[in-house]
């Protein structure tokens, strides 16, 4: 298991361009659909609990994804197949390429350029797989764009994402528990 976790993620380490946002949908793919070692809840619950995490979003998940099926192994091979393309691979570029190669090279300038695209797109899509399996509707769907406004914006006190997070977990214990509080009052009167 250790070594299919490993290569699972040195896999997707490998050939994921674009940063721990783009890896998510295929991560999602392949822990929870292809091999099935957590469903859709589970790994939703992993993946606020590695974005809430101080570092990099790749190894983060790769962690607590690692940790959750084989304990402290399990999350060292995952992060290791996570980082060690990425590594082998920036260690490659700073051998053999030097900036003004990339800048100067009308083919390599023209393979990043089209990586572009590719990569925002990449970076959207978890956005709405995720939105669609935490059931985020379109009712509910400025809540995170007003967010992201906020954090975007340049007002110092607003764009600290420390304060939202903080206000989205207050929140959703306060309505958890409000529908207790309901559930309860209702069962009392039937």
């Amino acid at each position: 298991m250790l070594g299919t976790l490993f290569l699972t993620f040195a896999k997707i380490g490998a050939f994921t361009f674009g940063g721990g946002w783009a890896m998510i949908s295929i991560i999602e793919r392949e822990v929870v659909d292809k091999r099935h070692w957590l469903d859709r809840p589970e790994f939703l619950d992993l993946l606020a609990l590695a974005q809430s995490m101080p570092g990099i979003l790749a190894v983060n998940i790769s962690v607590v994804v690692g940790d959750k099926l084989r304990g402290l192994k399990g999350a060292l091979a995952a992060s290791a197949g996570t980082i060690m393309p990425c590594f082998f691979i920036i260690l490659f570029i700073a051998m053999f390429l030097t900036p003004e190669m990339i800048t100067t090279n009308p083919t390599l300038t023209a393979i990043f350029k089209g990586i572009r695209p590719v990569v925002v797109a990449l970076i959207l899509a978890p956005v709405f797989t995720t939105a669609r399996s935490a059931k985020i509707g379109w009712k509910l769907a400025w809540i995170p764009a007003a967010v992201a406004l906020l954090i975007w914006s340049k007002w110092p006190v607003v764009s600290n994402p420390i304060l939202y997070i903080v206000l989205g977990g207050a929140m959703g214990y306060w309505l958890s528990v409000g529908r207790k509080l309901r559930k309860n009052k209702e069962g009392g009167q039937g």
